[in-house]
This record gives structure tokens, sequence and C-alpha cells, in this order.
């Protein structure tokens, strides 16, 4: 959540309400991408069953010297799992995998470790591909270019140079939904055992080649003739990624090259499957089997939005400096796919694919400009009192800064997300249906908001001011401030380190347990600020925030700032590295 920027003139707003035409699409994107300072964006969008439209705007990087082509590679992050599953399907059309076998009666390099929560219940193939197995590991981070590259095994086991934990079952399989990337790695491993192939020899012969999906590879590293045509991966606060990209030995979870025209053609391929026409690597009971919510809606290797006819089916992307986002309708013809060279944590692929829908007329989709706004005038030091950042879910931040007679939320430091004013504590947001109102205190001071989107209504606590409006104290506390320094180092190392360390959280000292990048050439910290915050029901790693203290953090490559969250009794639960 967050997002937009400058009040929009009249003729502009007015143009946003109308139907969009396709010169205005190539603008809207443009103007997205120049907001949020993202490099290059490229896309490809289905009707009827074709790719009718493919384009590319923008640069391989932020120096804007190279354009973007529509043959440009980028990195699908989780997408990468949709497509791995289709190949695993077709190993079980073939009979050499079954869905609701134990995956360890296959499993010939490495098995599945069995514990008290698979004494009943087994792994299978439905719930690795469901994310319903009980296993471990959410995402991975990849590698450094020129960094040691772990096995498959090593991967799994937590092995160095392994840099995530083992791949564990620590629930029973099938009694709930949880992701997991370490249970896409553990169907790389099956598939290898059953196929005798490498992962990206079987992808392409089963998968990639057959549906001419001729710019793909799952290979890793990437080879040095495709390198060359790839864009430049780009962080949240759009700095190169080093060595340009990370490499992904966990290929089936995260390792898929690919263009957004490439992965139409994949998402065409189902729809053709699903409805029996030829084009389609898998038979229609097992594409209906794909596209059945198992738990949680999500399929076989898929997650599902909407019901009958205007189901859709997709998949999000993520990894070291891309995004992506592959959307397509069941039963319509219809879809896109967007794919980005940078983190971007705002909502800007989620309004260019409303803007898509928009314009081609997607059925049952939803989606659509809001009302006119009609802007009520606030005193500017009335707008700035509610500046500041806000806990909108748990570990999930909100910030608000004031501009030119609004209110916009910030992600990554960039501005996103418009709210105009209705009142004087109440504000709409100018991409949808969805309200803030601010709740000062008898003090007048402001320590909520309630957020209001259709039938989500909720109270969400500040956490404190932006830091450009803090006035700078002496620091009242500086053995604290050393202890604090000594936690985040600790915390950034993880490790032995991390348990060796004092005043640091349980539940903090087991989610930092691998270390965490965000810290990466820290040195040192100045006070800058405090805010008490007890009584706000904040939490963070399962322990309660009774205090957010704010510091001026110096690291080997720039300056940055650090918000860190203390429970009552003063230890240290969580911290954000923040822009500002």
């Amino acid at each position: 959540m967050r997002q937009r920027c400058r009040p929009l003139p009249l003729v502009a707003l007015l143009l946003l309400l109308q139907p969009l035409h396709a010169d205005d699409l190539d603008d809207y994107i443009r103007q997205q991408l120049r907001k949020r300072q993202i490099p290059g964006l490229s896309l490809a969008i289905i009707q009827d069953g074709k790719i009718v439209k493919a384009q590319s705007y923008g640069f391989t990087d932020k120096s804007g010297k190279t354009p973007l082509t529509t043959s440009t590679l980028f990195q699908a992050g989780s997408i990468s799992k949709s497509v791995a599953a289709v190949g695993a399907l077709r190993l079980v059309e073939e009979g050499k995998l079954s869905l609701d076998e134990d995956v360890n009666a296959k499993l010939r390099t490495w098995k599945v470790p069995e514990n008290d929560f698979t004494r009943d219940k087994k792994v299978t193939l439905r719930g690795l591909l469901s994310h319903t197995t009980g296993l471990t590991v959410h995402g991975f981070p990849g590698y450094e270019a020129g960094s040691p590259i772990p096995t498959v095994v090593q991967i799994l086991d937590g092995a160095p140079p392994a840099n995530t934990a083992p791949v564990r079952v620590d629930f029973v399989p099938g009694s709930r939904w949880r992701y997991s990337g370490g249970g896409y790695t553990v169907m790389q491993q099956l598939m290898l055992d059953v196929t005798g192939k490498s992962f990206p020899q079987y992808m392409q012969e089963t998968v990639l080649g057959p549906l001419k999906m001729t710019a793909s590879t799952y290979e890793q590293p990437l080879p040095a003739d495709k390198a060359q045509a790839t864009a430049t991966g780009h962080s949240g606060y759009r700095s190169l990624v080093k060595g340009r990209w990370h490499i992904y030995p966990e290929m089936a979870a995260a390792g898929l090259w690919t263009t957004p025209s490439d992965l139409a053609r994949f998402a065409i391929s189902i729809q053709n499957a699903f409805a029996g026409k030829p084009g389609a690597v898998l038979s229609r009971e097992m594409t209906q089997q794909m596209l059945t919510d198992q738990k949680d809606n999500d399929g076989l290797g898929v997650f599902l939005e909407g019901k009958g006819p205007a189901m859709r089916f997709g998949h999000n992307g993520r990894d070291e400096g891309f995004d992506a986002l592959m959307t397509a309708g069941v039963e319509t013809g219809q879809g896109v796919v967007i794919m980005i060279n940078a983190n971007d944590n705002s909502q800007m692929l989620g309004r260019i694919l409303d803007a898509v829908a928009r314009k081609y007329h997607w059925a049952g989709y939803t989606s659509k400009m809001p009302a006119a706004r009609t802007a009520a005038q606030v005193h500017p030091n009335r707008l700035a009192a509610l500046e500041g950042r806000y806990e909108f879910a748990n570990n999930r931040i909100i910030t608000f800064k004031a501009e030119n007679d609004r209110l916009y939320t910030l992600a990554d430091g960039f501005i996103d997300e418009e709210f105009v004013p209705e009142s004087t504590t109440r504000f709409a947001s100018m991409d949808r249906d969805a309200f803030v109102t601010f709740s000062p205190n008898a003090q007048g001071e402001v320590t909520e908001l309630v957020w209001k989107s259709g039938k989500d209504e909720r109270k969400i606590p500040r956490i404190g001011p932006l830091f450009h409006t803090i006035k700078p104290k002496p620091d009242p506390n500086p053995p604290r401030t050393r202890q604090i320094e000594t936690a985040l180092k600790a915390m950034s190392e993880g490790g032995k380190a991390l348990e060796e360390t004092a005043g640091v959280t349980a539940g903090a000292r087991r989610d930092f347990s691998r270390g965490s990048g965000e810290l990466a050439g820290f040195k040192s910290m100045t006070f800058v600020g405090v805010e008490d915050v007890s009584g706000r029901g904040i939490e963070r790693h399962e322990s309660p925030v009774g205090q957010v203290l704010a510091y001026k953090l110096l690291t080997d490559m720039t300056q940055r700032y650090v918000i860190v969250h203390l429970t009552p009794e003063g230890l240290v639960t969580d911290y954000d590295v923040v822009p500002e």
C-alpha cells in the first residue's frame, strides 16, 4: 500500500476517467515510470487468446543509454514456479510422478527428513505445488555474481555456501497453507532424480521449446550469449544490483530468465489447454486440476482469482532487482504480463494492470476509477501534522508526506498514491475507493488513523514522524544506543553472533538467525529522536512495541536512516531501514 504524484490538472483527471486509448495507455505507463524512477518496463497484452500488444518502455539500466526491446530478458522471480509446475505435471501425465504419493518414494539424491509432523501425513507433489506441505523457507535472495554457488542438496540442507535455512517440515502436511520456495526446490530435486536430466534441459525439452518460448531459459548462471540481452536489476532505492543480477540455483522457485511475450505464450497455452484447443503441453483434464483451488485460492503452481467464466490465474515474481506480474483469464482469452528491472514496493504494477483491464474491457474485472474528488482547503500546518509512518499491518508500514495541499504515500522514498482532503481529517485516494481519517487525541496529537477500502475498515497506529520533521536532540541515553548498535550488527550478521548478543527478543533472534543484507556496510549511527508508542497495539516478531527510536545510519555506501522497535522492557524486536 502506498502511492502517487502531484495533483492532476482537471483536463488530465477527466482523461483518466475516460476509457483509455492506446496512446493514453502508453503515456500512462511512461508517467508511472517517471514518478517511480523505474528504468524500464516491458509488457505483453493478451486478447482473444493472442498477443495483441508487446511493448517496451525505458532502458536496460538507469544510465538511460540502451533502450529496452521486447526481446530484452528479465528475471521472472516466482513466476518461475508456474512454468516449472507445468514441467512437473507433465511427469504426472507420463506416469513418472504422482500428485499424491510421498515424494520420498521417488527422491534419490536427497530425502525430506522425517519428523513428528510427517508421521501420518507425507509431503506430496500436490502439496509442493500448492504450498501446503509444511515445508520452510519462504524465498531466496540469490547469490552475487562471482560468489560460491551451492548445489540443490546444499540448499535443501542449509549447508555452506547456501545462504538460507534448511528446508524442513514444521507443521502437518495438508493442515494449512504457507508459501514455500523451499518446497519448489524439493520439487526441482525430485524432477532431477526422476528424469536424470539437468533442470534447464528438461524444461527446455518439455515446456519452453514446445511453447516456442525461444528467449527463455532456466540456466543459472546465464550463458554469455544470453547475458548480452538482459536488463540490469535495480534495488528499491534504484541502486544497481552488484554484478547486474543475482544467480539462482533454486531454478524452479526463482531461476527463469524470460520476456513478457514468452510468458504470454505460456499463459495462452494454459487457456488453450483448459478449452481443449491445440498448442498446449498439458491435457485438458490435468489443466483443470491445475486450475482447481487446493487451499486459500492456490491451484497447482498458480494463484486463482474470481469465479466461473471470469476466473483468472497468475503469479507475481520478485528476484533481486526485478519484479514481474502475470495474470490471465481462464476462459476469457485475456491477460497481461508486466516486467520491470527494479524492485518496487508501490502499487504501480497494480495500477497498470487496472489500466490494461479497463482499456481492453476485461470480463468480470471490477477495477474502476474512483469518483471525481473535490478538494477541501486544509492549512499547511494541519496537513504537516498528519505526516508520518503508520503500521498498516504487522511489519508493514504506510508513510504519508504532505505536499501541494495533498497527502502522498511514499514507497522506497518515492511518491506513490495521492490522497485529496475531503475535510481537515478525511482524505480520499485518487487511484481507488480508499479513504483515511486521522484521529487527533485530546492534545491534538495524531496517534492513529482509520483506513477504509471496501469492506476493509480498521484503525492503524502511528509509528512516528518523518525524519525531516524531527528537531535534533542530544541522545538521552548513550549506553542504550550502544547496546542497540551492538544488537543491530548482530541481527545483520545472524548466526552465532546473534545467539551471543543480549538485548534482543526471542522472535527477532529466531527471524534474523540468517542475518539481513539491509544493514550491509553498517558502521555507526547517531540518535535523532524517540516516540512512545505503548498502548497503540504495535507488534513486531511476536513482541509488543513500547518505543520507536530514530537514528541516522552511516554505512559503507551511503547515509540512511533506521527506526528501531523496542519492547516495553527495552529489548530490540525489529528495525526498519528507511530513506528519509
